[in-house]
């Protein structure tokens, strides 16, 4: 069994930075893919923020190219998504989501919402 926990949502300023951090209750090298979602006010389905396979290159949803970074840090046990240049757009529920040995493993999701 996997745990996943989020934290470092919150209320941002537009054009201002949040980074949020996923911790994982076990060893990084287990895990085969791991990437962040979110889901948008009115919306019931979750959509792709990034992701990244192990040993593989970035991916990013077309709407947060060179504005958001997914990076991991073994030796914490975190996935990290470092957002910048935030818009209103932005304003969403943001899960943390991995596979390990085949089986899907979700966090409970952090608030982020961008608001002046």
């Amino acid at each position: 069994q996997v745990q996943l926990v989020e934290s470092g949502g919150g209320l941002v300023q537009p054009g201002g930075s949040l980074r949020l951090s996923c911790t994982v209750s076990i060893n990084m090298f287990s895990l085969e893919y791991m990437g962040w979602y979110r889901r948008t006010p009115g919306k019931s389905a979750r959509e792709l923020v990034a992701s990244i396979f192990s040993g593989g290159q970035p991916n990013y949803a077309d709407s947060v190219k060179d504005r958001f970074t997914i990076s991991t840090d073994d030796s914490e046990n975190t996935i990290n998504l470092h957002m910048s240049n935030m818009q209103p757009a932005d304003t969403a529920v943001y899960y943390c989501h991995v596979l390990s040995r085949r089986t899907n493993y979700w966090g409970q999701g952090t608030q982020v919402t961008v608001s002046s």
